[in-house]
C-alpha cells in the first residue's frame, strides 16, 4: 500500500444505491489509537481478516492536503487471528461497505451499524491529492478533515453519542 489520499462525504440522499457493485459487511476494531493520529486497526469481512496501521504523513504538521494524506499499510491475516484480535479491541464498530461503479477513483458508501447506525459516509480514494473527481450529487457535505468522523473516532465517541445539535452543525 503506502500512500493513502481520500476524500470523506456525508451522504444526502439513497441515489447511491442503484449503482453498487459488490456489498460486504465489516467488522473493526482499534489494538491502539494514537493521539499523534497513528492507529492499528484490525478488520474482518467473515472471510478474511487484515491488520492495518495508519500514521498522518507528517506529524504536527498541517497542509491544505493533510486530511486526506497518510500513510496506509495492511497485511492480510487469517480469519481466526483477526476474529480473536478483535475480542481484545475496546473501540469497535460494524458497517455495511458497498463498492460502487462510478468514475474518478475508488468510491465506497459505508453504511455504519450498532452505536453508528444511521450514520452513512461516502469515500473517494484517489491517484493523486490534487485529483478533482465528479462529485455525485447525493452526496453531502465533505467532511474529510472532521477527525470527530474517522472511524477511530467513531469507535469511541459513537454517533448516537453526539447530540443532535453537532449532528446538525455538519450540514450547512
Amino acid at each position: 500500500m503506502g500512500l493513502e489520499i481520500e476524500r470523506r462525504f456525508l451522504v444526502r440522499t439513497t441515489a447511491w444505491q442503484g449503482q453498487v457493485r459488490t456489498s460486504i459487511h465489516l467488522s473493526q476494531g482499534y489494538i491502539s489509537i494514537s493521539p499523534h493520529g497513528v492507529t492499528t486497526r484490525v478488520r474482518h469481512n467473515r472471510r478474511q481478516g487484515w491488520l492495518t496501521l495508519k500514521a498522518p504523513i507528517a506529524i504536527g504538521v498541517t497542509t491544505a492536503t493533510a486530511p486526506i494524506r497518510r500513510w496506509e499499510f495492511e497485511y492480510a491475516i487469517p480469519l481466526g487471528d483477526a476474529q480473536r484480535l478483535l475480542e481484545h479491541c475496546p473501540h469497535q464498530l460494524s458497517k455495511e461497505r458497498h463498492m460502487l461503479n462510478l468514475v474518478g477513483g475508488d468510491w465506497v458508501v459505508d453504511c455504519f451499524g450498532g452505536a453508528n447506525r444511521g450514520l452513512v459516509l461516502a469515500e473517494v480514494e484517489l491517484e493523486r491529492s490534487d485529483a478533482s473527481p465528479c462529485l455525485p450529487p447525493w452526496l453531502g457535505p465533505e467532511v474529510s478533515g472532521d477527525g470527530r468522523l474517522s472511524n477511530a473516532a467513531l469507535a469511541q465517541r459513537p454517533w448516537s453519542q453526539w447530540l443532535e445539535r453537532e449532528k446538525q452543525a455538519l450540514w450547512p
